[in-house]
């Protein structure tokens, strides 16, 4: 069936083939974060659609990091029995899990305006300040940064606990991780701003913590943005210093994304109508250079649509994994369709109003056609 459905190693993890489902934040936790039924519905889908490895949405490390009441937690021993059922529904199916470990930062100013607090980043910034960020946040403490780091730790050690094959650091898409390493976002002076060093220590001390909490052969990926969506903040030259430094460190695999979000989805990491093949894989020349130079396993996302050009990527050695979030929102057997022979394109069109919809707060679903991740 070609080079798509070979198997691949991460680490101790061998997936059946070398399709992700990158991680997807799905609305659907129960209240105070644990694994919902719909939640096991949604996966066990996923795993019956033959997705080799389904990356979990976000599980937030530490209740300052949460942003939304409907995502799940992962900062306390009490959510390990449920995630346990998730990981067990997708075994059943033949599949991997890896959960994605996450902390909003100053992403998450909404929630904890509500909640009368401050959000944290590495910077204090007040409303209006950042022509890229609508909100405000207070810069973290030393204490408060060494909390998270040993947050990150412990809640990968629960995910182990609960069976999970690996674990995904989210060092993307604006979050913490993201801030801390963007010069837009992170004017410190301290240990933790000013150089590039500085800047990329919180994902190698974040690291060290995941390592001792599950040992020397767990696989620990990291989602990494390489550059911000727009001029001026972090730039592709970095990034592609950082993804080597973090290989060199000991994580496992490295999905290439985007850091820092522009102004508009044309900016962001689901960037929109991704109709033609040459729109598609739009981070494909970042894997490439990421490729070129780590000796870990890269994992491909963005625009991802049609079978023939995936099968090239691969080929072509630009990637050794491929990771699709919107067309399995639609599709969740659109994997098991192109094992069965189908050479159709994904159903996607981009149109982002699965995003557009989970911020009201609804479940994720694809809300141009009847099927959605959780009844196919």
């Amino acid at each position: 069936m070609g080079i798509l459905f070979t198997p691949f190693r991460i680490g101790g993890l061998t997936t059946k083939n070398r399709f992700v489902r990158s991680a997807t934040y799905d609305g659907g936790a129960e209240p105070g974060g644990f694994v919902s039924e719909w939640q096991i519905d949604l996966y066990t889908a996923l795993a019956r659609g033959e997705v080799g490895l389904i990356v979990s949405g976000i599980f937030n490390v530490d209740s300052e990091g949460k942003i939304s009441p409907s995502q799940n937690s992962i900062h306390r021993d009490h959510y390990i029995e449920a995630l346990s059922r998730l990981t067990q529904a997708v075994h059943k199916q033949g599949s991997k899990l890896a959960v994605q470990l996450f902390h909003a930062g100053r992403e998450a100013f909404r929630r904890q305006e509500a909640l009368g607090r401050h959000a944290l980043g590495p910077s204090d910034l007040e409303h209006g300040q950042d022509p890229y960020f609508e909100g405000a946040c207070r810069a973290m403490t030393d204490e408060e940064i060494e909390a998270v780091i040993e947050a990150f730790g412990k809640a990968a050690a629960r995910a182990k606990r609960a069976g999970a094959d690996a674990v995904q650091v989210h060092g993307a898409h604006a979050y913490l991780l993201s801030q801390f390493l963007s010069p837009q976002s992170n004017k410190r002076k301290d240990n933790w701003g000013g150089s590039f060093e500085n800047r990329l220590r919180l994902h190698k001390r974040i690291y060290e913590s995941v390592r001792k909490g599950v040992g020397q052969k767990y696989p620990v990926m990291i989602k990494l943005g390489v550059a911000d969506g727009f001029a001026g903040g972090l730039e592709l030259e970095e990034g592609l210093q950082a993804a080597v430094q973090l290989a060199d460190l000991g994580y496992d695999a490295i999905e290439v994304s985007q850091g820092l979000r522009g102004h508009d989805y044309t900016e962001a990491e689901c960037r929109p109508k991704i109709v033609r093949r040459v729109d598609e894989a739009y981070f494909r020349e970042w894997c490439r250079q990421v490729k070129e130079k780590v000796k870990v396993p890269v994992i491909m996302v963005g625009g991802l649509r049609s079978r023939y050009l995936m099968e090239e990527v691969l080929s072509t050695g630009h990637a050794d994994l491929l990771a699709l979030c919107r067309p399995l929102i639609r599709e969740p057997d659109l994997i098991a369709s192109w094992s069965a022979g189908k050479e159709r394109r994904a159903g996607c069109v981009s149109c982002n109003r699965c995003f557009d919809l989970i911020r009201t707060g609804a479940r994720l679903k694809c809300v141009l056609g009847e099927k959605d991740g959780a009844n196919p």
